[in-house]
C-alpha cells in the first residue's frame, strides 16, 4: 500500500515549510497553515524505518472530530479539512508551554510519585495512591519546550509566570480552556466506553489577540485512553489496565531491545506487522470515534493532496 513519508509540496502562497516527526506543516501567505499527517511513525523520540498506512488519515480525522466536538466551548485554529491527511488552519504565534492535564495517576506522574515525590509542576498529589488511580480533581501539570529539540521539561504556574513565558491573563485563559476541554473529552469518551485518562493541549494566539486551540487533540498519540469496563475490578485487583493509545507499539518495540537508546538497532518490522499496527491504528479510531473508518483513495496520494489543497486554497 502506498504511504506519505516526507513531502515536497509547492503551494500557491507558500512560505516556508516546518517538519515536524509525524507533521508537515506549510505556511500559506503568512495567515494560513496546511498541516499533513504523514504516514511516519514515532517512539522513544525516533522516527521509524517503514511507515504505517493510513496512520496520518487516522489522525488527521481523530483530531478534526474532536476540534469540531469542542469548538462551541473553546475556538480553535481549523478552518477546514479539504482532504484525509490534511487540515487547514489559521496561522497562530503558538505559547511556549504544553498544557498537560491529568485525571489519573499514570505515566510521567506516577513515576514521580513512585520515586516519592507529591509535587508535580508545583501541584500536590495525594498521599496513599496506587498506579492510575483517579485524582480528586484533575491536575494542570505544564511543560515547556527545551531548547535544542531536546524533551519536553515539566515547569509549575509560578515558574511560568515568574519567567513571563505567557502573561498571567493569558494563562487564566489556558486554564481555563484546558479544564473544558478535558471535561468534554472526558464526556465523548464516556460514551465510547473508555476513559481520558490524561492529555495535552496547545494554544496560540491569532493577529486579532485572541487565543485558540491549535494542533491535534485527543488522539492515540497526544492522550491516553483506559477502556471504562473492567477498570475498577483491575485496580482492586492491582492489575495493569488496558489502555487504548500507541503504546502497543512501545511494547513491542520494548521486547525486541530498542528503547532509543544510544548503541540499540530498531527491530525490522515486517510486512506483517506494519498491516498489524495499521489494523490496530484503525481500531482506535473506530474506538475513540465511534465512527466506521473509510479508507482513503492511495493509487496516489501526493497528486490527490495537491489537487484538494491547492483548489481549497482558491476559496480562501
Amino acid at each position: 500500500m502506498n504511504t506519505i513519508n516526507n513531502t515536497n509540496f509547492n503551494f500557491p502562497g507558500q512560505k516556508d515549510v516546518y517538519k515536524g516527526k509525524v507533521r508537515e506543516v506549510y505556511n500559506i501567505n503568512n495567515e494560513n497553515l496546511v498541516m499533513i499527517a504523514s504516514d511516519r511513525l514515532s517512539a522513544f523520540d525516533v522516527i521509524m524505518p517503514k511507515q504505517i498506512p493510513f496512520k496520518g488519515q487516522i489522525l488527521n480525522q481523530i483530531a478534526s472530530y474532536m476540534l469540531e466536538s469542542t469548538k462551541d466551548i473553546v475556538p480553535n485554529w481549523l478552518i477546514a479539512c479539504p482532504d484525509p491527511n490534511v487540515a487547514i488552519g489559521h496561522l497562530a504565534q503558538p505559547f511556549k508551554v504544553e498544557m498537560v492535564i491529568r485525571g489519573y495517576l499514570s505515566g510521567h506522574a506516577w513515576r514521580e510519585y513512585e520515586a516519592g515525590k507529591r509535587f508535580l509542576c508545583g501541584v500536590k498529589m495525594p498521599d496513599g495512591m496506587k498506579e492510575n488511580d483517579k485524582f480528586p480533581e484533575p491536575i494542570i501539570t505544564p511543560s515547556t519546550k527545551a531548547d535544542g529539540g531536546l524533551h519536553d521539561e515539566d515547569i509549575s504556574r509560578e515558574e511560568i509566570l515568574r519567567q513571563q513565558i505567557v502573561s498571567e491573563e493569558d494563562y487564566l485563559v489556558l486554564e481555563d480552556y484546558t479544564r473544558k476541554l478535558f471535561q468534554r473529552g472526558t464526556e465523548i469518551a464516556a460514551k465510547r466506553d473508555l476513559i481520558l485518562v490524561d492529555t495535552k493541549y496547545e494554544f496560540g494566539k491569532l493577529k486579532s489577540g485572541k487565543v485558540v486551540l491549535i494542533d491535534e487533540i485527543h488522539t492515540p498519540d497526544s492522550s491516553r485512553y483506559f477502556y471504562q469496563d473492567g477498570y475498577q475490578e483491575r485496580q482492586d485487583r492491582g492489575e495493569t489496565q488496558k489502555q487504548l493509545s500507541k503504546e502497543f507499539v512501545r511494547q513491542w518495540l520494548i521486547e525486541n531491545g530498542f528503547q532509543g537508546l544510544k548503541g540499540q538497532v530498531i527491530p525490522e518490522m515486517s510486512d506483517e506487522k506494519i498491516i498489524e499496527i495499521s489494523d490496530r491504528y484503525i481500531e482506535l479510531y473506530e474506538n475513540i470515534t465511534g465512527e466506521k473508518f473509510q479508507k482513503a483513495d492511495t493509487d496516489d496520494i501526493n497528486v490527490r493532496i495537491n489537487q484538494n489543497v491547492t483548489s481549497f486554497l482558491k476559496t480562501l
